[in-house]
């Protein structure tokens, strides 16, 4: 069924209040396709996951998709691997807590992420050293002016930081329907990035499991980002940039006690929250909007902002940020 002028405010998690001027929600391939190539055909379209990873900037002239399929089960496993297949629509966090409860290792470190499912290949997500691209097998999509279903590989789906061909190439083309990631069963834990071993050891634990750091890393992001059930946010905004290590070597004599991450010999990963705490803008409000005040990456609305004031504040920071380090920073988050 379709609704005309839709509010989005429970649909994305920065909670701003704009419409669609249509409105759906699929179930099924099948109902996806006959919406497609009927009721959607000609419109612009947007297909809404968990709506975390969002700034509308003003309402939406064309037809919201609503992905709502469902399902996660095992395709296939040998003896070291197991093949898991969750629908688009599923809750990433729902997986993660899948995968775990079996015992099957490799995205322990992306607990408590939140989207969805397809939306998480899309902008290859990532934390504490693990990207969604390090256990990604195949995912199939639907072709939004065709309906014919394609499947991408690894190779094809061209995964780089917070990237991927669904971002740029094919952005706009494809529906994501189902996601299949291949997963260890005697997982090897990846503890060297970030505070996860402090965190454990802070927990009384010297011989983690893949369940153990799932909730480190939960408590680590429960301390450091806001729920967006009680501040609007979309999490990290920017993308922490990288730079070459010239560059980085001129910053570090500048600002010795910069945040870094050795990439390659000739590549390295600055920390996009130092920059703006050190910039000063940690903590800033203006009205009912600005940064957050223990996470210098995430623009929250406190009650009733719009995108487009929320833009400006992203806008203002990376031309300060430019003026102070010459560091073009990225968003992360999609504006629309």
């Amino acid at each position: 069924m379709i609704q005309n002028k839709f509010s989005l405010l429970q649909h994305n998690t920065f909670g701003i209040d704009v419409k669609a001027k249509h409105y759906t929600s699929f179930s099924s391939t099948k109902e996806l396709k006959k919406i497609l190539l009927s009721d959607a055909k000609g419109k612009d379209k947007l297909i809404l996951g968990g709506g975390s990873n969002i700034l509308f900037t003003k309402d939406f002239e064309g037809i919201v998709l609503k992905n709502k399929l469902k399902g996660i089960e095992v395709d296939k496993e040998d003896d070291e691997f197991v093949w898991v297949k969750a629908c688009a629509g599923e809750s990433w966090i729902n997986l993660v807590h899948f995968a775990i409860s079996k015992g099957y290792g490799g995205i322990e470190n992306l607990s408590l992420i939140p989207g969805s499912v397809g939306a998480a290949p899309m902008q290859n997500i990532g934390a504490y050293g693990v990207e969604i691209k390090d256990v990604f097998f195949e995912l199939e999509a639907m072709h939004i002016e065709t309906g014919d279903e394609v499947r991408f590989t690894k190779k094809r789906c061209q995964f780089g930081y917070r990237d991927s061909i669904f971002k740029n190439f094919y952005k706009g083309q494809y529906v994501i329907t189902n996601v299949t990631l291949k997963l260890t069963k005697e997982p090897i834990l990846n503890l060297s990035y970030g505070a996860i071993q402090t965190e454990l050891h802070a927990m009384g634990i010297f011989r983690p499991n893949i369940n153990d750091v799932s909730k480190a890393v939960s408590k680590i992001r429960e301390s450091k980002l806001p729920n967006p059930k009680e501040i609007g946010n979309s999490g990290s905004f920017f993308k922490n940039p990288i730079v070459t290590k010239e560059k980085f070597d001129k910053l570090k004599a500048e600002h010795p006690e910069i945040a870094s991450y050795k990439l390659s010999k000739t590549q390295v990963k600055l920390a996009a929250g130092w920059l703006i705490d050190n910039a000063g803008w940690k903590g800033k409000t203006i009205d009912n909007y600005g940064v957050h005040k223990d996470q210098a990456l995430v623009l929250v609305n406190y009650g009733g902002a719009n995108g487009a004031d929320i833009l400006k504040l992203s806008d203002d920071i990376m031309a300060d940020i430019k003026a102070k380090y010459d560091i073009e920073l990225e968003r992360e988050v999609n504006i629309l």
